[in-house]
């Protein structure tokens, strides 16, 4: 066990005391309590593993054993940590990036309870008289339209897309996996005794085709209903989201969507829609930005307490960045970096003191210009009697520290130590202390542009008419603060592009980038050629998978109201395979060793594998062939899907931040893989704030000047140079100060 690190200058401290999670090498650190702490290092060093599955889940975990079994059976579940000791240990409460869901009825409103807010004041205020707070509610039946429940959207089956007439019920005319002929939907229609089963329906009579559509109250089954009425009491209310596979197709295929033509999207009924609060509707004041609603609240004085906390939140969603955002926009359009700044507002007017606050690159989505914002939100925290543990790799955020943590000195098995804990000036020798003192280069001669795509009247959201113009087979950065209308323009505009952003690979735990790049089908057919053997004995998912894992390595066991217990299989001691195939080696490697491999690693063993060179280009050399995709950051998976792509040049690609999860002494590498991308004859379109992404560019375009409302324009297009002298642009302006070319 390693030693108990002693008190620094008596402060009190958050001790942790030989982790070893994941890669971790007994790492111990003194954190300071009622101080914010920044941990950094190059990605794969290990911060996740200390902050979050070692200090997060441990105390989550032991404040979940407070409560009662039946309880606990309903809360997330959190296994112990591999750590010796962790002392001085807080609540935790975790601020990450993971997009806030909730279907089609949660927004920003609900989410934030600004809108609850709302419905108060106009259950009070609101004239003529509507009802008490529940009848301005969208999710409550005495508030929702009656027509659409309060979607706000109005679905219609497309009679033609369900029912293929030239069938008869035996020979599937229902076209919907769940009414297939024998299932039991379908014996609905097959036991009422009202049909022909054999007789296309084509050839029904009217009053059969009534009967079969609509239902009839005279059906010998009692249980008989109409198709119709089935299919919208069972299907209509459904989440398309939440379907998968043929029945998502079969859904959006038969299921249309528009604008409810009762309430026109507002979701209330029409005694809610008439009540008015200064003139105004709460559907109006949902739609307005957060920044225009503050405005409006402000010139209300009554019921004071409530006109008081309804700005009071409005002023922190502002606050944090988020002023271009409506109430009622859908919590699942926002993205990571909004997610997350959306659940700080809860935080930030809770009076809870001495709580560990826990966040995940906070500046992620964030221009520069909105940084110094975000320092002071999380400095607001801490001065409240908090303890703040943040992992970051933005400089200002760094710099802004009481404390520092930087992990390394690389990534995976070359990281997972310590190399420097205490101030920020003490940084100085390490990766990230390099790069505080590091400027951006702007590139000097950067490509010309000779031909465009030209983008003209570009209208939607908040951008109005907007003309620009994205050079082809150049590297073409589009920046601006946040909300500006970039992920609009780039995505909504750019035609026949291959996006690579952070969203899920999909795949079970049994996916991982030896499965997800194709290479394991070549190392499969190496190791069947060298041994003369089936390249099927190497699947774990197939003809030598170790049977009782199932392949897998590991056991999982369901304890009920406890975390699954994860075992190392004792059958192939995690080796996943059976003896036979382990027996069967190659350049003195087994299967399941190759799996073990870091990419870096297994290039001495497959020298003429070019994927794993493209690994190490990404900057996910550290990353096993064998790592279930399931445990992969957001980052990781944009670099993942980008190597695959990095073997098909010639494109149009669009990146949507892809340095998120970077530490900036990886940026250079990442751009690089640009400018091979630009050479092999493609056009990359990166959406990013890093200013060494945009002084590496050949071409900028820079939007704003705000937010919402307040952007939308094109404020700038050529060469960042050019940019850095441009007085007007929040972009240049920074660009100005970092690269010194004031």
């Amino acid at each position: 066990m390693a030693a108990i690190v002693p008190s620094v200058d008596g402060m009190t401290e958050l001790r942790v005391v030989g982790a070893r999670e994941h890669n971790l090498r007994d790492v111990t650190v003194a954190l300071p309590k009622h101080a914010f702490t920044v941990v950094t290092g190059v990605s794969g060093s290990g911060k996740s593993s200390l902050v979050f599955d070692t200090i997060a889940a441990e105390s989550q975990r032991q404040l979940n054993e407070t409560f009662t079994t039946f309880v606990r059976n309903r809360l997330p579940r959190y296994g112990q940590p591999d750590v010796d000791a962790i002392e001085n240990l807080s609540a935790a409460i975790v601020v990450d990036q993971k997009r806030l869901g909730g279907g089609p009825r949660s927004t920003v409103g609900t989410v934030t309870d600004i809108y609850s807010l709302m419905r108060l004041l106009w259950s009070r205020a609101g004239r003529p008289f509507a009802g008490y707070s529940n009848a301005f509610s969208f999710n409550d039946p005495q508030g929702m339209c009656p027509r659409c429940t309060g979607l706000g959207t109005a679905r219609t089956i497309v009679v033609d897309e369900l029912i293929d007439r030239s069938r008869s019920l035996n020979e599937g005319a229902i076209r919907f996996p769940t009414f297939q002929p024998g299932g039991w939907m379908w014996r609905t229609f097959a036991d009422s005794g009202l049909f022909d089963l054999d007789k296309p329906l084509a050839e029904y009579t009217p009053a059969e085709w009534d009967a079969f559509l609509h239902g009839a109250p005279d059906a010998p089954s009692a249980k008989y209903e109409g198709l119709l009425p089935r299919f919208e009491r069972i299907w209509l209310p459904k989440d398309a989201d939440s379907l998968k596979g043929r029945t998502r197709e079969a859904f959006e295929r038969v299921v249309t969507q528009e604008t409810c033509p009762k309430c026109h999207g507002a979701r209330l009924s029409p005694e809610a829609l008439a009540s008015k609060v200064a003139g105004r509707s709460i559907a109006e004041c949902a739609a307005m930005e957060a920044e225009d609603l503050l405005a409006f609240v402000r010139t209300l004085t009554e019921p004071e307490p409530v006109v008081a906390g309804l700005a009071t939140q409005l002023r922190r969603l502002v606050s944090i960045g988020l002023g271009y955002l409506t109430m009622d926009r859908p919590t699942s359009t926002l993205s990571g970096g909004e997610s997350q700044r959306v659940k700080m507002v809860r935080h930030l007017g809770s009076s809870l003191t001495d709580m560990l606050y826990v966040f995940d690159e906070p500046s992620v989505g964030l221009h520069p210009d909105d940084v110094t914002q975000l320092v002071a939100l999380l400095k607001s925290l801490r001065d409240k009697g908090n303890t703040v543990l943040v992992v970051e790799h933005d400089p200002d955020v760094i710099a802004a520290a009481d404390h520092v943590v930087d992990l390394g000195p690389g990534a995976g098995q070359d990281g997972g130590q310590v190399v420097y804990q205490g101030g920020v000036a003490g940084l100085a020798d390490t990766p990230t202390g390099r790069y505080l003192r590091h400027r951006p280069r702007i590139k000097e001669n950067p490509r010309p542009a000779e031909r465009f795509l030209e983008i003209r009247g570009a209208t939607r959201h908040n951008l109005r008419g907007v003309d620009v113009d994205i050079p082809l087979g150049l590297l073409t950065v589009v920046t601006g603060v946040a909300g500006s209308g970039k992920s609009t323009l780039v995505h909504g505009f750019v035609p026949d592009a291959v996006s690579v952003d952070q969203s899920p690979i999909r795949g079970s735990r049994r996916s991982s980038p030896a499965t997800f790049t194709g290479m394991l089908d070549g190392i499969r057919q190496r190791f069947a050629a060298a041994n003369g053997v089936s390249a099927s004995l190497f699947s774990a998912n197939s003809d030598g998978a170790c049977p009782r894992c199932n392949g897998l390595g590991v056991i999982y066991t369901d304890l009920a109201f406890l975390d699954p217990m994860v075992t190392t299989c004792e059958e192939c001691q995690g080796r996943r395979f059976v003896e036979d195939v382990l027996r069967h080696t190659y350049r003195g490697h087994t299967i399941s060793e190759v799996l073990d491999l870091s990419a870096r690693d297994a290039r001495s063993v497959f020298p003429d594998e070019p994927m794993l060179d493209r690994l190490v280009d990404v900057g996910l050399g550290y990353l096993s062939l064998g790592q279930p995709l399931n445990t992969l950051s957001g980052g990781e998976r944009q670099r993942l899907k980008l190597a695959v792509e990095l073997s098909r040049p010639g494109r149009t690609y669009v990146f949507d931040e892809p340095t998120t999860g970077l530490h900036p002494s990886d940026v250079a590498g990442l751009v690089e893989l640009f400018d091979r991308l630009v050479a092999a004859g493609s056009t990359v379109v990166v959406i990013e704030h890093n200013l060494d992404v945009i002084a590496r560019a050949d071409w900028v375009v820079d939007l704003g000047p705000g937010a919402g409302r307040h952007g939308g324009r094109v404020l700038f297009q050529g060469p960042p140079a050019e940019l850095a002298r441009q007085p007007g642009s929040k972009t240049g302006r920074h660009l100005a100060r970092l690269s010194g070319n004031h």
